[in-house]
C-alpha cells in the first residue's frame, strides 16, 4: 500500500489542477515508494507537458510527434531520484542515467526510458517530443530558457517550414501564459514532503 502522503501527492487535485499521471507511472511510483515531492514535481511538469503537446497539435498539426511517449517521458523525467534522493534538494546530475537504467530494468522500451537523460541536456539530435519535455521541466516554475526554446523554436520551424520568428511568437505566448501559473504549481510541489512521511501538512496548493 502506497503511503497517504505519496496518494495525496498522487491525487489531490492541485490548483490550478494538475492532470494525473498515466497509472501505469502511478503505479511504478507506489511500487518504488517514490517520495510524495517527487510525485507532486512530475505532476506539474506533466501537466505543462499536456498543455504544450494540446498547444502543437493545435497550431503545428503537420508536426508529427509522438504524444504518448512524450506525456509518459514528462511523467517519469525525475524517476531516477527515487534512487538519488539527495537530488530532490539539491543538485546533481546522477540521477538521470539512473532513471534510464531503472526504466530499462523495469521493462520498459529504450525509447520511452531516454527522457530520464534527455530531459536536462537537450542536444542538437534528440526530438520534437525530448525539447518538450525539457521546456516544460522549466517553464513549470517560470524559467524560460533562451536556447533551449530556440531548439525547439528551429526543430518545427524545419517541420512546419515557417519562418522561426512566426514560431517563436506563438510559443512565447502559450509559455508566458503557462508561466503566470507558476506559483500555484510551486505550492503544489512544496505542500509534499521530500521524505516519505504519513502526517503531512496540506498547504496551499493542494485540494
Amino acid at each position: 500500500m502506497p503511503s497517504p502522503a505519496l496518494r495525496r501527492a498522487l491525487t489531490d487535485p492541485g490548483e490550478p489542477p494538475l492532470r494525473p499521471l498515466p497509472d501505469e507511472v502511478s503505479g511504478l511510483l507506489e511500487e518504488l515508494a517514490a517520495p510524495p515531492r517527487l510525485a507532486a514535481h512530475l505532476r506539474a511538469v506533466h501537466d505543462v507537458t499536456c498543455a504544450l503537446a494540446d498547444w502543437l497539435e493545435k497550431q503545428h498539426p503537420e508536426v508529427v510527434f509522438d504524444r504518448e511517449a512524450t506525456l509518459f517521458g514528462a511523467a517519469v523525467h525525475d524517476i531516477g531520484k527515487t534512487i538519488h534522493r539527495e537530488e530532490l534538494s539539491g543538485p546533481g546530475s546522477a540521477h538521470e542515467q539512473a532513471g534510464y537504467e531503472l526504466l530499462v530494468s523495469r521493462g520498459i522500451a529504450e525509447n520511452r526510458a531516454r527522457f530520464a537523460r534527455t530531459h536536462a541536456a537537450w542536444r542538437a539530435d534528440v526530438g520534437v517530443e525530448d525539447l518538450l519535455v525539457s521546456v516544460a521541466d522549466k517553464v513549470w516554475k517560470a524559467k524560460r530558457v533562451t536556447d533551449l526554446e530556440q531548439a525547439l523554436v528551429d526543430r518545427l520551424a524545419v517541420a512546419t517550414g515557417q519562418l522561426p520568428w512566426e514560431i517563436f511568437l506563438g510559443l512565447d505566448d502559450v509559455l508566458d501564459r503557462i508561466a503566470a501559473d507558476a506559483d500555484g504549481r510551486l505550492a503544489f510541489q512544496a505542500c509534499h514532503p521530500v521524505g516519505d512521511r504519513s502526517q503531512t501538512a496540506r498547504g496551499s496548493g493542494s485540494g
